[in-house]
């Protein structure tokens, strides 16, 4: 008999666009509500979260946008890919988030989701939207981490 292999499960879906577009000041770990077939889904990886956000109604935190494909084997009981789910923090998490967002300026955008044992968890982030010459200032620094790279690769070869 065969022992299960842990390995074959999908290490996390991120979000790709986040760093690109934000600056995330903080992260916080949130657990979603979701339902059978969406959890199915997301073992085999079936989601995109690249055009999700986070919003609260009344005192909740809920996540939109957040595209979970349908179970291939469902029945009428799939779900809908894209739906409101409700994300659970700690009541003075959910107060601090709130404050800030409220005081203007910032967005609670989720960067990755991601199992922990067998819980589904999602890394929600309170951003800030970059500007167009900081997104230029961040190509420039790449650029020069890459200048300074290639030559000291150059410079260990030669």
């Amino acid at each position: 008999m065969a022992g299960k292999n842990k390995n074959n499960l999908p290490k996390e879906i991120r979000n790709s666009k986040v760093l690109r577009d934000y600056i995330v000041e903080d992260r916080y770990e949130a657990g979603i509500i979701l339902t059978g077939t969406e959890v199915k889904s997301l073992r085999a990886a079936k989601a995109s979260v690249n055009e999700s956000f986070c919003r609260f109604v009344k005192s909740d935190l809920f996540i939109y946008g957040l595209h979970i494909d349908e179970y291939a084997w469902g029945s009428l009981s799939n779900h809908i890919p894209r739906r409101e789910r409700k994300l659970l923090l700690h009541k003075h998490e959910l107060r601090k988030l709130k404050k800030q967002v409220e005081a203007g300026g910032k967005n609670i955008i989720p960067t990755r989701l991601y199992f922990k044992e067998a819980l589904v968890k999602v890394e929600i982030g309170l951003c800030v939207g970059k500007k167009l010459f900081d997104k230029r200032e961040d190509l420039k620094k790449k650029a020069v981490m890459l200048d300074m790279d290639r030559s000291m690769k150059d410079l260990r070869y030669n």
